[in-house]
């Protein structure tokens, strides 16, 4: 299925996920196919590891968060310009996950301490964090262009990214770190979504899902996501603070008594 609305298989390329599939991002792969499926279009993974070449013609590239040493590989394998690029170039949407959003700036911190070159396709770099490392519940207003509900995910990195003149924060951090500068989360340009949600981010926010999707195939039936929103509910009852309100009219301090009433609480 292209944008046209001609059908044909909307092909997902998960990047190395031997390197880059430590906090199981290769999900997000999975999450976009199904919800495909379940709209009756066909959809294909395509599990490419470390070593092997990248299409440069899919719809869809997942890269997943991993370590400093994976990591470095990872970026020297796919190579500047690259397959990413290209692909990117010609109308693919990308998602990008932890040192999936590193590898895709300018530079990142490599296993060595030493700045290693990114692949260049966004405005940013990431530096080695002074701080504690950020672990925990991560909740991020998206880019409101998107008109998405707010994103829930975990996050565990060290690093800080920093954002470059041109570039476009995907989200707003409510509750979490981050990029750890500022009150930003990531960086979105065009259809690439670079973000620290780890979750798979895809599994707990839906609606993202359904922005790559329709970024590359168009319009999207809804789907029947409650059982989804219940795990929503649930995640955002453990954020600290609080958020904007979800898609269905709920503000995050009602969501959250509703999860704790649930789940047998009160704190």
């Amino acid at each position: 299925m292209n944008r046209a609305g001609s059908p044909s298989t909307v092909r997902i390329v998960l990047v190395y996920p031997d390197l880059l599939g430590t906090y199981g991002d290769s999900g997000n792969a999975t999450v976009l196919a199904q919800r495909l499926r379940w709209r009756g279009l066909p959809a294909e993974v395509l599990t490419i590891r470390a070593g092997e070449s990248v299409p440069r013609s899919a719809e869809l590239y997942v890269v997943g968060g991993g370590e400093d040493q994976p990591q470095a590989l990872a970026a020297r394998q796919l190579g500047r310009p690259g397959p990413l690029h290209r692909a990117v170039e010609a109308g693919a949407a990308l998602l990008a996950v932890c040192a999936g959003l590193q590898i895709l700036g300018e530079s990142f911190v490599g296993p060595d301490g030493v700045e290693a070159a990114g692949l260049g396709l966004l405005d940013c770099r990431s530096v080695r964090g002074s701080g504690p490392r950020a672990v925990g519940e991560l909740v991020v207003d998206p880019d409101p262009d998107c008109a998405l509900p707010p994103l829930t995910g975990y996050e565990n990195h060290g690093g800080v990214t920093l954002l470059g003149p041109s570039a476009r924060p995907a989200g707003t951090v409510r509750s979490g770190v981050g990029n750890g500068a500022g009150r930003s989360d990531g960086v979105r340009a065009g259809r690439i979504w670079a973000t620290y949600l780890h979750g798979p981010v895809l599994a707990r926010n839906p609606g993202l899902a359904d922005w790559l999707l329709a970024s590359v195939v168009g319009d999207l039936g809804a789907l029947d996501d409650g059982e989804i929103e219940a795990l929503r509910v649930e995640r955002f009852a453990h954020a600290p603070g609080e958020a904007a309100p979800t898609a269905r009219g709920r503000t995050l301090p009602g969501m959250v008594a509703l999860a704790r009433r649930g789940l047998g609480g009160t704190r």
